[in-house]
């Protein structure tokens, strides 16, 4: 497992890295702090992949047995898996193009919202795989598609309603006070429904166009000049 995820831990702690680091020369050179919640949102955003992680681990030193630690994981994972694409919405604190650092702004940002987008996937990605393992692809991608769709509402939820997850432990009767209202004024206001709706095929997309490209192969031609030698290597030595 350590061998399968070394790299794009890797390159997703150096982007992480990176955003942090441009974030703090931000604040030195402008001498304030806005865009600081960035780095709280990127924590959040790796708490899934440690639950997918901790999954995958559970699936092969655990036999699979599914006990309370492996459903606690699971749960964690589902709670905390809306947190790795918020960060795309953090794109409305944007102010006006013609503000000032407005283009600098924006790409700090992006490099969050990427790191985060990413993150998330490959949680997504490790689920995936463990359910395909046990269930097959259809399972897998049937895993895929339940995923986005709730994420859409965690996102719209996190951003328009300002639930957060660790408030299904905290606040069980507020947020069900709350999601019950949710729904009733979807008939009144479509955007309830349309905006969760617009999350989570953004996600499937996203997901589905950065899984086809991890998974291209390449056949390895030889040229035909190459094949040509081969061919009188082998008729000479015949």
């Amino acid at each position: 497992m350590l061998t399968t995820f070394f790299r794009p831990m890797a390159a997703l702690m150096f982007a992480s890295v990176a955003g942090c680091v441009l974030l703090a020369l931000r604040s030195i050179l402008l001498g304030h702090g806005r865009h600081l919640h960035l780095v709280w949102n990127l924590f959040l955003a790796w708490l899934p992949l440690f639950f997918a992680l901790g999954l995958q681990w559970w699936s092969q030193f655990r036999s699979e047995k599914r006990g309370l630690g492996w459903w606690g994981l699971a749960a964690g994972w589902l709670l905390f898996f809306p947190n790795a694409p918020y960060i795309l919405t953090d794109l409305a604190h944007l102010r006006s193009r013609t503000a000032p650092h407005y283009w600098t702004d924006l790409v700090l940002i992006l490099v969050f919202a990427l790191t985060g987008l990413v993150l998330g996937f490959v949680s997504l990605f490790v689920v995936q795989r463990l359910v395909a393992r046990r269930f097959g692809w259809v399972a897998g991608w049937g895993l895929v598609g339940a995923a986005t769709f709730l994420n859409g509402f965690g996102v719209y939820a996190g951003r328009f309603l300002r639930w957060n997850s660790w408030d299904v432990v905290f606040s069980p009767w507020s947020l069900l006070n709350e999601g019950v209202q949710w729904v009733a004024s979807m008939p009144e206001s479509p955007r309830g429904l349309m905006l969760p709706l617009l999350f989570a095929v953004l996600m499937f997309l996203a997901y589905v166009m950065l899984y086809g490209l991890t998974h291209m192969r390449f056949e390895e031609e030889t040229p035909a000049f190459g094949r040509l030698e081969l061919e009188r290597a082998g008729g000479t030595g015949s």
